[in-house]
């Protein structure tokens, strides 16, 4: 049965609390004195400490997908379904041109996140080697025991590095605990880390156990993470056996009834069920695989959400009514109390005309369906300024323009476009404008499974497999076939932030994508061929971007001023300056087109193991 043990969660933390010493905040790549993770030294000699070690693992990952400034909403803005809306200040990732370089400030909810990237991965990456380092140390039951958490630890080093790979290209590979100071660090190569991680991953797919609590790493999960893995080697036909090692088996199957807590309201639809707060975790929701837990009241939940503040347009403010009087109040204690329902937005990760309006061509899909969906003009003018007055507008729907043309909005970009508000709706009763509550959050769910399975059917041209893949997700949510001779990687990005928006580490998976084409030489959609020997200067993911995106390198400003520019090189990220600079007696590599990538030296492409 899958469900959360809150008993064994409550232990894991307790363990946590005990054990752990908190490393230091600060952002250089690793810290030159080496932190202890557990106090005393026997701590991680039995199953329940390792188990600790790896809660703190999944906690770590967990928290991509909340607070203020989510990380993921740097992994959105740097692809082609959003940008970043912040439209009164300078400083947010808009300019990326003038913003996004190696000494800039890479950690803060004013700018971006792509330091938090680089310091949490190898965080979790060094909590994984002090379980890797330490399990022939500790007393297991039997060795099924210790390789289920040996394979866990696999899977936590994994994930770390797949996304680093495909965010920052070649990056140090780590593959033990240091208990001593280390200065001289190197990158190895991309692919090198890739097949490391796959070897593991492979041997954490035959221990890790099929079912295990919710928020806690299973089989299906490694399975689908083998799948990206083995995607970005290009080992086709390995990643749909991966994938069909998931959605074959008896454990999962796509939700296509009605369930959970609203099961009944004949108003809603399946695609409301599957993501409200209630249903993610429960065992009757067979589509998800993995998930991170985080409940009001419940211990260690951390941050909520925040969505409905995040990616929800700034609605509330400067939007005029036809006769030019103010029309919006986030005022929750009034007659048409709309903040209650979308939430006070800010728009920060604003949604595109691709990612909200050019995707959404099948009228069957429930993902657009009114309620699912929300356009500012299903929203109507609620100020009570407007009622006091007798204004004719009171309660009337939105617009944008008057007859004559006149726009009605001060900021289109921060405050007009729509959203998917089946996914974004996260009740906050503590707040009294609420912002976004407490909610578990799907990191794989078995629609994503189909897709990568997809995909791999296409890079092999098998377009029919492909097909079948894509149209079970497809007429799960309502929509037509897609025929066979439709399927390439534009089409499948497309169903992908269809159903995965914020779900998805979009700029990992579309890196992932172009590097793919630059390996394979095979053409896009688009006709281009590409190369890994000039990738920084012509790729995949800036053409898709350009393609689909209208901001960037479009002459798009702000109201504060500053304009959306991007470049090629912008496929990876910049490497932390505060990281190369620690390492006084090695060289981290910075990706080029960055300040500092004319010292770089080649990556190491074998795997060196370290004498203690």
């Amino acid at each position: 049965m899958k469900t959360i043990n809150i008993k064994k969660y409550s232990l894991f933390l307790t363990a946590l609390l005990t054990f752990l010493v908190v490393t230091s905040c600060d952002e250089e790549f690793l810290d030159t004195e080496p932190q202890s993770f557990f106090t005393p030294e026997n701590a991680l000699i039995t199953a329940d400490g390792m188990e600790a070690i790896l809660f703190a693992a999944m906690d770590n990952l967990r928290a991509e997908y909340y607070g203020d400034g989510a990380p993921m909403i740097t992994e959105n803005i740097f692809s082609e379904v959003a940008v970043e809306g912040t439209t009164d200040k300078s400083g947010p990732a808009q300019d990326l041109n003038l913003l996004i370089v190696p000494d800039a400030n890479l950690n803060s909810s004013n700018t971006n996140r792509i330091g938090w990237f680089w310091r949490e991965w190898y965080e979790g990456i060094k909590l994984a080697n002090t379980v890797i380092s330490r399990i022939d140390d500790a007393e297991f039951d039997d060795d099924a025991e210790k390789n289920a958490i040996l394979g866990t630890a696999f899977f936590h080093r994994a994930y770390r590095y797949y996304r680093l790979t495909q965010q920052f290209g070649d990056v140090p590979l780590l593959l033990k605990e240091y208990t001593a100071p280390k200065l001289d660090f190197v990158s190895t190569a991309r692919i090198t880390i890739l097949e490391k991680m796959k070897e593991d991953l492979d041997f954490a797919a035959q221990w890790v156990p099929e079912e295990t609590s919710r928020g806690e790493v299973n089989r299906g999960a490694v399975n689908h993470l083998l799948t990206k893995v083995n995607l970005a080697l290009g080992n086709f036909d390995a990643a749909i056996a991966s994938a069909s090692q998931v959605i074959d088996g008896s454990i999962y199957a796509l939700m296509t009834d009605r369930f959970g807590a609203e099961a009944g309201d004949p108003t809603k639809n399946v695609i409301w069920d599957l993501h409200r707060p209630e249903n993610k975790s429960i065992p009757d929701n067979t589509e998800a695989i993995l998930n991170t837990i985080s409940r009001l009241g419940f211990e260690g939940a951390g941050s909520t959400t925040s969505l409905m503040r995040q990616a929800v347009p700034l609605w509330w403010r400067f939007i005029n009514t036809p006769d030019g009087a103010n029309g919006m109040s986030d005022n929750p204690n009034i007659d048409i109390p709309h903040v209650l329902a979308y939430g006070r937005g800010i728009g920060r990760n604003r949604g595109v005309i691709y990612s909200t309006k050019l995707v959404w061509t099948d009228p069957g899909d429930l993902r657009h369906a009114p309620g699912n969906w929300i356009d500012m003009e299903d929203i109507t003018y609620n100020a009570p300024s407007l009622e006091d007055a007798g204004n004719p507008f009171y309660n009337q729907n939105l617009q944008l323009f008057t007859d004559d043309g006149t726009i009605l909005c001060s900021d289109t970009i921060r405050n007009w476009y729509g959203w998917p508000h089946y996914k974004l709706f996260i009740p906050d009763p503590q707040a009294v404008k609420p912002s976004g509550g407490h909610s578990d959050w799907y990191i794989f769910r078995l629609a994503e499974t189909y897709l990568l399975r997809a995909e791999a059917h296409f890079w092999k041209n098998d377009l029919n497999s492909a097909a079948a893949d894509i149209n079970a997700v497809r007429n799960r949510a309502g929509a037509a076939d897609m025929a066979p001779g439709e399927v390439n990687i534009g089409t499948i990005l497309d169903e992908r932030v269809r159903e995965l928006y914020y779900e998805e580490n979009r700029n990992t998976e579309l890196t992932r994508m172009a590097f793919l084409f630059a390996m394979t030489g095979k053409a896009a959609y688009n006709g281009k061929t590409y190369s890994l020997d000039n990738f920084h200067q012509e790729n995949f993911w800036y053409d898709r971007i350009m393609e689909k995106t209208d901001f960037y390198n479009r002459g798009v400003f702000t109201i504060h001023g500053d304009e959306y520019t991007m470049s090629p090189y912008h496929s990876l990220y910049p490497v932390p300056a505060g990281a190369i600079n620690a390492n006084t007696q090695g060289t981290i590599n910075q990706n080029l087109g960055y300040p500092g990538a004319e010292n770089n030296i080649p990556p190491l492409t074998e795997i060196v193991i370290e004498e203690d």
